[in-house]
């Protein structure tokens, strides 16, 4: 029966005539003099949204991630933390970088870093702390703020997945030294690929901002004279157009993505060993990804989920599998969260145009394979907590 019926993705992007209409602007008059017009826009705008002294408009959150640790002089000999659980393009830069990741645990209910793992893990070589804010998910940025205080050591947001979340009234992105964001077609604000470094540090903006242009410092004189090895991690005038689209629809975009959260919690909330992404007092979670963990004695495996999601026609990702389990790093199990949940976790389906029946046939299929793992028990302790 499911074959009948239309494919449901796990997420696309929300473009309507406003993001057509800069974006065929930037292609038919966007050159020349012009051929930045909609890049210092954007700038501009996604600055003011988040509350940030300076952004850079970058090809991908990985190249602002990357211009940004290099502005810091981290390389050979350095250490960087980082959480076992993220995409690898947190890690690649540090390791293009030549210094040394530290891949360390993840709280249980967040899925972000643990700040008690970081304590223990400065070093003499430590030289920066990296909070991943996974899934729309907040880092404890007190604690990790504190941590970087008293040793030293420059917090760095990744907040490729936090456009919409808020920490106790600051923006997620706006609070460590630097910030990176991601604006991949999968993402709350796209512009089909690219990303952006946001600073309040004045100092460091210009040096990350040399960097973006091949190492030509904006006060030379001299044309094509670079004073340094720079990058080449621009985004194109065409994308920061779509970019402007979406950054006047940034409230109704990232809106839409907790109300689609709020649906799936309404509809699991009754159900015990099913945790979603959490909703933390005095903050915000920007539900990038709404993403079901489940109890392990329910022995509902990550498997079982792909398999039952691809039977009704429904496109889900997997939890992101540990750092430490690529081949490229050594095994490192001791981060017993990090290597223990993706393996009975799946991400859910949130595109902004995602229907209530559509999140119904989602929740359907968790149903069902609760149901069934609970006929199968004799003491039934995943029913539905009240009818």
């Amino acid at each position: 029966m499911s074959g009948h019926l239309p494919r449901i993705s796990y997420t696309k992007p929300s473009i309507t005539e406003l993001e057509v209409a800069y974006a065929t602007d930037a292609a038919a008059n966007g050159w020349g003099e012009r051929c930045y017009d909609y890049i210092v826009r954007f700038e501009k705008d996604f600055a003011a949204h988040l509350g940030a002294g300076h952004a850079i408009a970058t090809s991908s959150c990985t190249g602002a991630m990357h211009m940004g640790l290099a502005a810091l002089g981290i390389g050979d000999g350095d250490e960087v933390i980082l959480a076992d659980t993220n995409w690898i393009a947190t890690v690649a830069p540090i390791v293009h970088l030549g210094a040394t990741p530290v891949f360390l645990d993840i709280l249980p209910h967040s899925w972000c870093i643990d700040p008690a793992d970081v304590e223990r893990h400065i070093t003499p070589k430590t030289r920066a702390i990296i909070a991943t804010h996974i899934y729309g998910n907040l880092c404890d940025m007190d604690r990790l703020l504190d941590i970087g205080l008293r040793h030293g050591i420059p917090v760095i947001e990744d907040a490729a997945e936090a456009i919409g979340s808020v920490w106790k009234g600051r923006r997620a992105g706006s609070m460590g030294l630097f910030g990176t964001f991601s604006f991949h077609g999968t993402k709350t604000l796209t512009t089909g690929e690219g990303g952006m470094f946001v600073t309040s540090d004045a100092a460091l903006y210009e040096k990350v901002l040399t960097l973006s242009n091949h190492g030509r410092a904006r006060n030379q004189t001299k044309q094509f004279w670079p004073d340094e090895i720079g990058f080449k991690y621009k985004m194109s005038n065409i994308q920061a157009a779509l970019g402007c689209g979406q950054m006047e629809r940034i409230e109704a975009l990232t809106a839409r993505k907790r109300e689609i959260l709020a649906s799936y919690a309404a509809r699991l909330g009754s159900f015990d060993g099913i945790s979603l992404n959490p909703q933390v007092p005095g903050t915000v979670n920007g539900a990038w990804m709404p993403t079901a963990v489940f109890d392990r004695g329910m022995g509902i495996t990550r498997d079982i989920l792909q398999q039952a999601f691809s039977d009704a026609n429904i496109d889900a990702r997997v939890f992101f599998h540990p750092l430490t389990s690529l081949p490229m790093f050594d095994d490192r199990r001791s981060n017993i969260h990090a290597w223990d949940i993706p393996e009975r976790a799946i991400n859910l389906p949130s595109y902004h145009d995602m229907t209530e029946d559509e999140i119904g046939r989602v929740t359907d299929v968790i149903v069902n394979l609760v149901a069934s793992r609970t006929s199968a028990a004799t003491d039934k302790p995943y029913l539905a907590k009240s009818a």
